[in-house]
């Protein structure tokens, strides 16, 4: 684990199908946060087969396996108690509702700025 200000670096997951928003939310993150990218839903249960994160940035928009899936597989298991904050392109009254009856803490609308990003997710850890 990395060393910050004499205390440990907090670890969030982000996972997006899209390689832009990997790095444009790695590139915002990584002087404050170990920052894990991954490309699907899959990749990251095999992940936290080894690490649990602090913290799981989630799309929502994604193949084989969306976000909203993602979430009740993940409030199902072991990492129920990590917060998710949704990264959606899109953003509605109904994904908002669903969003939060699944346990997202947040919403977060792409494109996102790196301030927005930072300061949603200090709220949550």
């Amino acid at each position: 684990m990395q060393e910050w200000h004499g205390g440990i670096l907090k670890t969030l997951f982000v996972v997006d199908d899209s390689d832009t928003n990997l790095i444009m939310a790695e590139e915002a993150l990584e002087d404050e946060y170990n920052v894990m990218t991954v490309p699907s839903a899959a990749k990251m249960f095999s992940l936290l087969e080894k690490k649990t994160p602090d913290l799981i940035l989630l799309d929502i928009e994604m193949p084989e396996m969306n976000g909203f899936e993602a979430l009740e597989k993940l409030k199902a298991g072991n990492w129920k108690d990590v917060p998710v904050i949704f990264l959606t392109g899109t953003t509605n009254a109904s994904i908002e509702q669903q969003s939060s009856e699944l346990g997202a803490v947040g919403l977060i609308t792409k494109p996102f700025s790196a301030s927005e990003l930072i300061n949603c997710i200090k709220t949550h850890i």
